[in-house]
């Protein structure tokens, strides 16, 4: 019993938290964004079912988590150079009808993954997208070529 109060307080713990770190839907999250939710997550599954079972050393483990991305998100902010290091930059795929296969084989896209982006903007010829851009979330922008 004393297990399932523990999952329940560090659920609702955790769901708080992420609430107040970030607006962003899951599929906007970034790397970093997900290393924090999985970080908070694994804190939460040790303090239940690991041998140290006190609640507060959990939530302080967790604020903590929460107080460093606070600090790495306001380090990103005054230094773009390291917002970069930590989130990445948007990457080129498709730039005027040519994939930029460098980078797809170094980001592992396929043609295909970009032609699914595409599609779902409504394109169905490599020749329909100026630019396809892989974006620091993993999604894949299309910028349309102008008919």
């Amino acid at each position: 019993m004393y297990t399932i109060v523990h999952a329940v307080l560090g659920y609702f713990f955790l769901l708080l938290t992420v609430r107040v770190l970030s607006r962003r839907p899951g599929a906007q999250l970034t790397l970093f964004e997900f290393v924090i939710v999985f970080l908070i997550g694994g804190v939460i599954i040790l303090s239940t079912v690991g041998n140290d079972r006190s609640v507060t050393n959990c939530a302080t483990a967790i604020i903590a988590v929460g107080l460093m991305h606070r600090f790495v998100a306001w380090v990103k902010s005054r230094w773009p150079k390291l917002g970069e290091i930590i989130d990445g930059t948007p990457l080129v795929l498709l730039k005027n009808g040519e994939y930029q296969m460098e980078v797809m084989r170094g980001m592992k896209i396929d043609p295909e993954d970009i032609m699914a982006a595409g599609r779902t903007k409504g394109v169905n010829s490599i020749f329909g997208i100026k630019y396809a851009i892989l974006e620091r979330n993993g999604a894949i922008s299309i910028i349309k070529a102008e008919e």
